[in-house]
């Protein structure tokens, strides 16, 4: 009799521990799921990247500034709420058409900063290393 007491005893206290670790594995799940929603996944990160990297290069013509520039300006408006999404741009070229500061994150419509057609621009992306995304662009004279 003694024995089939610890026996039912010992199996209760397996049972409470397999129970336990259930809700501990639950738990977990449920918490690692909220952060995983907040954060972007890879190709979320590589499709936004991709929208500005691909202008990247030494001798990009100027109707593709052009484009980059209408692409990062459409961008900084979509997520105008979301500066982690926000890309500035810098250069240091004396070459620009328009009205609008070389310097910024070209978010005011009304800015028509363009590039001259005829030149070609060296264009670096820099990406945050918090975020993985893009976050400055600069476009220089390419000599």
């Amino acid at each position: 009799m003694e024995n089939a007491s610890k026996a039912l005893i010992i199996a209760g206290a397996i049972l409470l521990a397999i129970l336990i670790i259930s809700l501990g594995i639950m738990i977990y799940q449920q918490a690692s799921g909220v952060v995983n929603n907040n954060a972007m996944s890879e190709v979320d990160i590589s499709s936004f990247n991709q929208k500005f990297t691909q202008y990247q290069g030494e001798n990009v013509r100027g109707a593709q500034i052009n484009a980059l520039l209408d692409q990062v300006r459409n961008n900084n408006v979509t997520y105008q709420n979301d500066s982690s999404r926000q890309v500035t741009i810098e250069g240091n070229s004396a070459t620009w058409n328009g009205t609008g500061k070389v310097s910024g994150n070209l978010i005011n419509p009304q800015t028509t900063l363009k590039a001259q057609t005829g030149r070609t621009y060296k264009v670096q992306c820099a990406i945050d290393t918090k975020t993985g995304l893009v976050n400055k662009i600069t476009i220089t004279d390419a000599t």
